[in-house]
């Protein structure tokens, strides 16, 4: 399917994030002139792999009992520039995050290997452990070194890989006992038997990237965060730019929402900087999240090919200060 629809409206990005030390990023190309691409966002290293600062959620592929459309997104989501797609094995239906649809478990990374091997040299796919769905499709808990190693080769078998270029280690945040050493330390144990390439963390503070950071290098933080939702995490996504580390957000469609799809009660500001960008509010979101830094690297997902086009032409807009300042 080819997009033909009006790309928005864009001006010069400012640059409100310093640069790390010895880190280049890449600015981003010249606006397309037809179909959207992930270029236009510019790029960002993940360890030592370079990928466009546009990339793709694969959370919300397996809510349609249809395969072939999943594999349909997943193949335009790569001829659009997209060369990094998030994902985990607790990314399935019936149950799962999601827990919606009929019939046989449809797991998204099982989708993402039908849909791309032999998988593009530039590819990164990014995957969470810490979680684990049962029989039932309920989500738990499953953090020990056993259980990680479990789901990392699950992870490789259902990817059909023989190591996994990216790692999330997803936790549950308990102040004051909630140390992720033991957990990091032993998927640092992987990467060490060369099974992982890179390591990052999701859903975590400050203190847990410290804590990380003592450990093994640390490529990404991966949180929940949009504009209008836990602005709290303003200052993590600072220290990541300063220590050169990938802050990607997820739900940043969705803000408070989470699993339950876009947001649809957009404030005042964020209609009226659509209007003048002739955009949509969906696309103002994604690109708020793009201005936070050089390093912040947004992952959007749907299982529709129109709505993958929208979101990675919001790559291309360019707020100003102006407008940065009334979003918040």
């Amino acid at each position: 399917m080819r997009w033909s629809a009006r790309l928005p409206r864009f001006c010069t990005m400012p640059s409100n994030t310093p640069t790390p030390a010895g880190t280049t990023p890449t600015p981003p190309a010249a606006l397309p002139t037809n179909d959207p691409s992930a270029d236009t966002a510019g790029t960002w290293r993940l360890g030592d792999r370079t990928v466009h600062r546009m990339g793709f959620g694969s959370m919300r592929l397996t809510a349609d009992p249809d395969p072939a459309a999943a594999i349909r997104v997943l193949r335009r989501a790569v001829e659009l520039g997209v060369d990094h797609i998030d994902t985990a094995a607790f990314y399935v239906s019936p149950g799962g995050t999601l827990g919606v649809g009929t019939g046989p478990a449809r797991y998204a990374t099982e989708l993402i290997r039908t849909a791309l091997t032999p998988y593009p040299p530039e590819l990164v796919i990014a995957t969470k452990v810490g979680f684990a769905a049962d029989d039932g499709g309920q989500l738990s808990e499953a953090n020990s070194p056993a259980q990680l190693r479990a789901q990392v080769e699950e992870n490789l078998r259902r990817l059909g890989r023989d190591h996994l270029d990216l790692v999330n280690l997803r936790i549950v945040k308990r102040p004051g006992r909630d140390s992720i050493a033991e957990a990091f330390g032993a998927l640092a144990e992987l990467r060490e038997a060369g099974l992982i390439r890179h390591l990052g963390l999701s859903n975590v503070r400050i203190d847990h990237l410290d804590e990380a950071q003592r450990i093994a290098p640390v490529a990404c933080v991966q949180n929940s965060y949009s504009v209008d939702h836990n602005r709290t995490d303003d200052e993590l996504v600072r220290v990541c730019g300063e220590r050169g580390i990938g802050y990607v957000p997820f739900f940043s469609l969705a803000g408070s929402r989470r699993e339950s799809g876009a947001q649809q009660d957009h404030g005042d500001a964020v209609r009226t900087i659509a209007r003048a960008h002739e955009a949509t509010p969906q696309q103002i979101r994604l690109a708020w999240a793009l201005h936070q830094g050089r390093h912040v690297l947004a992952i959007p997902g749907t299982g529709n090919v129109d709505h993958l086009a929208s979101n990675i032409a919001a790559g291309a807009i360019r707020l100003t200060a102006a407008e940065l300042a009334a979003l918040g």
